[in-house]
């Protein structure tokens, strides 16, 4: 399966073959738990710092970049990299909702569910809508029994328990250790502004909630527009913080999800620490209350 789905990658000329190359290490480093966030099959920041990451865990020289000993690690992971999914009638179904952009509008729906089945498959498969159409030309995304490919991510095995978390604003990740203090899995993260900034120190995890519930207020945020009042969001992967809440022993301060994945890394965040929503998945089921949680800059 391996070598036709990377064939049929190739094959694709929106997906050269340095593309498809990008797109294997990027693989590679989600199932290692290195994740470089939202699967593009291109270079970045994200990218980067899982390189980085995981160089640092198999104690190779730390360069950030795909040099032969990175690689000769990487490929100890020998499952297929692509992947055939069937779109189910229930894909097609959804059913699937726009999304207003103001909070008063968000709050008049009964759920913030996907807008649509790209966004739905990416989430899923944790690569960018974009990537999945340049993976499947042709293909109308519309019937139930077309086959598609897609990054094999189903299998990553889940996170052991992580004594404690560190979050680097400076380099833009979050990092899970373990009780010796060894770093076994590491996220991108979006990590405050100079409005609000990450607020360095030691924390502890004081709870967990899972599609959770968002109360908006206005007085929290400086960039409210004029008008604007507190609302109630309802839950899904697009609510403000997406599938999950780590709440943290400062007020107002959490880990969370969000319904921007290609954002994350790459904007900053409200003061919170922001996650792809399929990585503060992993972080929920790796945590538990009272863990430390230590920021920096």
């Amino acid at each position: 399966m391996l070598a036709a789905g990377l064939a049929a990658a190739s094959a694709d000329p929106t997906l050269s073959a340095a593309d498809t190359k990008l797109l294997r290490a990027q693989v590679l480093l989600d199932r290692a738990h290195f994740s470089p966030g939202e699967m593009d099959a291109a270079s970045g920041s994200n990218m980067r710092q899982a390189i980085r990451g995981f160089q640092k865990l198999r104690q190779l020289r730390v360069t950030g970049t795909l040099d032969a000993a990175t690689w000769k690690e990487l490929d100890s992971d020998q499952a297929p990299v692509l992947e055939v999914y069937t779109l189910t009638a229930q894909d097609i179904a959804g059913p699937y909702t726009k999304i207003p952009a103001d909070m008063a509008g968000k709050s008049k729906l009964a759920t913030l569910g996907y807008a649509n089945l790209l966004e739905a498959l990416g989430e899923r498969f944790h690569c960018s809508p974009e990537l999945l159409r340049r993976l499947n030309p042709g293909k109308t995304m519309k019937r139930a029994g077309e086959q598609l490919l897609v990054p094999n991510v189903a299998i990553i095995k889940p996170l052991p328990k992580a004594a404690s978390v560190l979050v680097d604003a400076k380099e833009g990740t979050l990092t899970l250790l373990d009780a010796s203090g060894t770093p076994f899995a590491q996220f991108p993260a979006s990590t405050g502004s100079k409005h609000d900034p990450l607020p360095e120190g030691r924390w502890q995890v004081r709870g967990v909630a899972t599609n959770p519930e968002y109360r908006y207020n206005p007085k929290l945020f400086w960039d409210a527009k004029a008008g604007d009042t507190k609302a109630r969001i309802a839950a899904g992967p697009n609510n403000p913080v997406g599938l999950a809440w780590i709440d943290l022993t400062i007020e107002h301060y959490g880990i969370h999800g969000t319904p921007e994945p290609g954002k994350i890394g790459k904007t900053q965040s409200h003061g919170c620490v922001r996650l792809t929503n399929w990585d503060v998945m992993q972080v929920v089921r790796s945590i538990a209350r009272g863990a430390t949680v230590l920021m920096q800059s």
